[in-house]
């Protein structure tokens, strides 16, 4: 039987932060790695990780680098991600397979939230969360994301779920998964690309004070999930809905008649979005998420 043991390498800045109870943002590896191209993406970690500095709290991008979870990606090795060479995209139930193969992994929300969690960061930035897939009641196409929420303690800031995604049945799942979805402002799931959904939120804060209160109880008697704090993206870049619309049902026939499935879905889908709204969507995208960084950090600073 192997005696090797595992473990998590946590770079010593925010070692030192958590150890004295400073704020630290969690950030995913995917959007760098399998989001954006390059060098698009390299800039934007660096104006997402920039963003949250600014705010009073310590970024903290998490990948698995040669088999080994990281929590605080070096310059060295974002640059690595953004140039994606042979970067698996891993979700929870993958990264065992990266440490074992000792494979660089980028991570979805899903292994994010697990990685920060057993490193004790409490919040995490992101742009938006996966979710149910259109025509789940056939092919049960389901995003572990929604899983991992509801088992997960960490409070996710996030432009809602991507707007490729069934919205409706998206919260109906995390209503079931008892995972509390907060409107930040707003009483609508974002949809992403869009502050409007037509979906009501029973729930709203309005401040980081009123976040990091709800997040506090939400600990204390939500039964060890996590929860959403839902950001609108900013109004000066949103995109108008029926051109939105419109470009996702013909993704949505491209994605069909290439016959792409699984995890390569949803970066086909926002690729051709981008391409069908002449980079209307990439610019919501990159504003939504230095957005919710900035968020993400205000709320980690009141947590304190």
């Amino acid at each position: 039987m192997s005696s090797e043991k595992f473990s998590i390498q946590i770079a010593p800045s925010i070692r030192a932060a958590l150890e004295a109870g400073k704020p630290v943002v969690a950030l995913e590896s995917t959007v760098v790695a399998h989001g954006l191209p390059y060098p698009q993406n390299l800039e934007v970690a660096h104006q997402i990780e920039a963003e949250v500095l600014e705010q009073g709290a310590i970024p903290a991008t998490i990948g698995v680098v040669e088999g080994v979870p990281t929590i605080g990606l070096t310059e060295e090795q974002l640059t690595i991600f953004a140039k994606g060479d042979h970067v698996l995209k891993l979700s929870r139930r993958d990264i065992a397979f990266a440490v074992t193969k000792k494979r660089n992994g980028a991570t979805t929300v899903a292994a994010t939230m697990a990685l920060a969690s057993l490193a004790g960061i409490q919040v995490f930035a992101t742009g938006g969360i996966g979710g149910v897939h259109l025509g789940a009641h056939e092919n049960w196409d389901i995003s572990a994301d929604l899983l991992e929420l509801s088992r997960t303690s960490v409070l996710v800031v996030c432009a809602g779920a991507k707007a490729i995604l069934d919205l409706p049945a998206t919260l109906e799942q995390l209503e079931t998964e008892g995972v509390p979805v907060i409107g930040y402002g707003c009483t609508e799931f974002p949809a992403f690309y869009t502050p409007r959904s037509g979906l009501s939120l029973t729930s709203r804060v309005e401040t980081p004070q009123e976040a990091a209160m709800f997040w506090q109880a939400h600990k204390e008697f939500g039964g060890g999930g996590g929860a959403i704090l839902a950001v609108p993206p900013p109004a000066s870049s949103a995109i108008n809905g029926d051109k939105l619309n419109e470009a996702i049902g013909t993704a949505l026939i491209q994605a069909e008649e290439m016959g792409v499935k699984g995890q390569a879905v949803t970066p086909f889908l926002l690729r051709k979005v981008s391409e069908l709204t002449e980079g209307a969507s990439l610019k919501v995208n990159i504003a939504l998420l230095l957005q919710n960084a900035k968020v993400a950090a205000q709320v980690a600073r009141a947590l304190q």
